[in-house]
């Protein structure tokens, strides 16, 4: 059953109290009632806890504890009650695929036909899938818990505790109390041979006291009545996780109709409606409805899965639950998958690395004699100084940035153009060395891809999209390509920079014999340029709102190019820029992103992006119906350029999920958020939902929520950049 006693999470830093803060700012968003209460309210609320070190925490009332098996049982019936047939005991041998699509499912005792399969396989789902190449990247660690001997004078109806800092959960249930461990550098379950058996359904494995000690040790200075208490039950059984803590929903990349129901870190019970339900939608629908991107399996990669880096990388993440939940955080395991050809030259440039799918990417450059590492906060961050720098040069004089990370995908056939025509809202130019900023759209009209198409020759198209949605928008392409296109992913064939500011025309020019000029060189084209007798890709593109280029550079030429860039770069003040630098400087000149600020949640409209859709053009594109009858109406959510009125670096820390006021009304929530050191102000993208126009917003009372503080905010009406960067 449920027994609704709330929950109450303590926070015995200050810097906890500022992410509990966060979250129960957030939490507004979803109508959750999240109460911030101090450490006098804490013993109220749990009169058996030590509060002396607490800054604080929050309380949800309505949370509670809920019997996993009559759960379990609940669903199961009403799903039968709908039609649903349960086989018990019936061991799957295999996943039957033809032609790239699910046909069907050979049990023990025979098959079953059918045209959608929900991989709900928990930590066996990676090897199932392993078996019709699919990647699914999760792996079973082992999870900690006792639960004590009855207590005597236990409060009944206490409150489920959360104690991240100590890395603790603990709950009361019958005169007993259970005490669990999300801790860091977790233990692999079954790591000698990185298999789970076939038949471990209700298994445990030997107890390991010494590792489970230290947080036993914590949970007594918290709760000191359990030092005096028996242990009944030591339990260490494995639960399955995933690289980034999140789940893995949605339909695979490699086959069709096969969807993923998995990888719910421990947290499968109290998230199993709402993924029931988002699943059974996606699947009726064949796109999500909302943004989900967080939880789509497309997020990974193939390398993801591959049982070196999943084995390592998940004894952090189960850490991660309960650990500080940073901006800006970087994993510590499975690194330097991907090292650029360049890598050693970029370090000793002062880069601080992150990573990018598979690459290490530079972050952010040191100045002078600081170290090039994070040391987080929410706060004012320690990189400051060199983004500000970064973004300087870029505007006044000439930045390097490393875009290697971008997806890459080139497609020939004699149809490639009709059907690129089909899928793109935009007009495809049919012209060797045109560029096209265009979307890819679900048939509801939702933006499934953000992406430029460039032509290089004739029948033969580049497709180069943001580097975290590889997998996604390879899929979302392949699914609606005919076999007669020859497509090919080249992400990793060529290394790629960015080459803008002002000055990077005169640069260029010193690289190069070729003509460079605008008049030769126009905004949106790409060409070959001799380059040290090697022809070089390049492309006049910017997404950070100066004259500049994209360069695309074949892996084994890479280092070479590379050198010249900086050497020629010398006589213009070029600077290395990192990840960091670019983010700030694309919402200086009010460019979106997407899996921030579009999604398939959102539409063309509503984000202000209708320049990149053609009614004219004599091709049906995907969403062209539903995107008709949206320009029909009115819109609904808007996309919003805000800034705070008085800030300053950090104070406050702007970033996303914050909600949108006005007067004292949300209305809205934002997407993205930086400072900006070119204009000194906090910048922030969102969309609200008001009848009154930008305009008429100008003189109206904003404010945007940090922390469980208002501060007041002001609308933009254009992009604080606006460089004359296309001549």
């Amino acid at each position: 059953g449920l027994k609704q006693n709330g929950s109450v999470t303590v926070a015995s830093s200050k810097a906890r109290l500022q992410e509990l803060l966060r979250q129960a700012t957030a939490a507004q968003l979803f109508d959750v009632n999240v109460e911030v209460v101090d450490q006098k309210k804490i013993k109220e609320l749990y009169p058996v806890i030590n509060n002396e070190d607490l800054y604080g925490g929050v309380y949800i009332p309505n949370d509670g504890q809920a019997d996993p098996v009559g759960v379990t049982n609940v669903l199961a019936k009403a799903a039968k009650m709908e039609g649903a047939q349960i086989f018990e005991k019936t061991p799957v041998k295999k996943i039957l695929v033809k032609d790239g699509r699910i046909i069907g499912v050979e049990t023990e005792f025979g098959k079953i036909d059918c045209e959608y399969v929900v991989l709900a396989t928990g930590m066996w789902s990676r090897q199932i899938g392993e078996d019709i190449g699919v990647s699914i990247p999760l792996y079973p660690n082992e999870h900690f818990y006792i639960i004590t001997e009855p207590i005597n004078d236990l409060p009944k109806n206490l409150p489920v505790l959360r104690d991240y800092n100590n890395c603790l959960y603990l709950k009361e249930d019958a005169g007993k109390m259970l005490v669990g461990i999300f801790e860091p550098n977790a233990k692999n379950a079954f790591k000698d041979k990185g298999i789970v058996p076939d038949d471990f359904s209700f298994g445990e494995f030997p107890d390991d006291f010494d590792h489970f000690e230290p947080y036993l040790e914590k949970s007594f200075y918290r709760l000191p009545f359990l030092e005096k208490a028996g242990v009944r039950k030591f339990f260490s059984g494995p639960e399955s996780f995933t690289p980034d803590t999140q789940y893995l929903l949605g339909e695979t990349a490699e086959v069709k109709n096969l969807y993923t129901c998995c990888g719910f870190n421990s947290i499968g019970i109290v998230s199993s409606g709402g993924a029931g339900r988002v699943t059974a939608e996606w699947m009726i629908n064949g796109y999500m409805t909302e943004d989900l991107y967080s939880l789509d399996i497309k997020r990974f990669q193939k390398f993801h899965s591959s049982k070196k880096f999943i084995m390592e990388r998940v004894t952090e993440t189960l850490g991660d639950l309960y650990g500080m939940h940073w901006p800006y955080k970087q994993h510590q395991t499975s690194r330097n998958q991907k090292l650029l050809p360049y890598h050693e030259e970029l370090k000793n440039a002062g880069a601080c690395f992150g990573q990018s799918g598979e690459y290490e990417r530079p972050m952010w450059f040191a100045l002078d004699n600081s170290k090039p590492e994070y040391e987080y906060s929410f706060n004012y961050q320690n990189w400051y100084p060199s983004v500000a720098h970064e973004c300087k040069n870029t505007l006044e004089n000439v930045g390097l940035y490393d875009l290697s990370p971008f997806s890459k995908y080139d497609l020939k056939g004699e149809k490639v153009y009709e059907e690129l025509q089909k899928l793109c809202t935009a007009n495809i130019k049919n012209e060797i060395g045109k560029c096209t900023y265009t979307h890819m759209l679900n048939e509801a009209g939702g933006i499934e891809t953000d992406l430029t198409v460039i032509c290089l020759d004739k029948n033969y198209y580049r497709i180069v999209s943001s580097a975290a949605v590889r997998t996604h928008d390879k899929a979302h392409i392949l699914k609606h390509l005919s076999k007669d296109i020859e497509f090919n992913d080249v992400t990793d064939e060529f290394n790629c920079f960015g080459v803008f500011g002002p000055k990077s025309r005169e640069l260029l020019s010193k690289l190069t014999t070729d003509d460079v000029s605008n008049e030769a060189f126009k905004f949106g084209t790409g060409k070959y340029l001799n380059i040290n007798s090697k022809q070089i890709w390049f492309q006049r593109l910017s997404y950070v709102g100066e004259l500049g280029y994209e360069i695309y550079v074949e892996n084994q030429d890479a280092k070479e190019i590379y050198n010249l860039i900086v050497s020629a770069g010398k006589n213009y003040s070029l600077s290395h820029c990192g990840v960091h630098a670019l983010d700030t400087m694309r919402m200086e000149s009010g460019f979106l992103h997407w899996g921030h600020d579009i999604s398939p949640e959102e539409n063309q409209y509503q984000a202000g992006l209708q320049f990149a859709v053609s009614y004219k053009k004599n091709f049906e594109f995907i969403g062209k119906k539903a995107l008709e009858t949206i320009k029909s109406k009115k819109i609904d959510r808007r996309f919003t350029m805000l800034a705070l009125k008085d800030s300053k670096p950090g104070q406050p820390l702007l970033l996303h999920e914050e909600p949108i006021y006005l007067d004292d009304k949300i209305i809205g929530k934002t997407t993205s958020g930086n400072y900006s050191f070119n204009f000194n102000k906090n910048l922030s993208f969102g969309y609200i939902k008001t009848d009154l126009t930008h305009e008429e917003l100008v003189n109206r009372s904003l404010y945007i929520e940090i922390e469980k503080k208002k501060y007041p905010a002001e609308i933009l009406l254009r992009s604080l950049k606006r460089s004359d960067y296309k001549n």
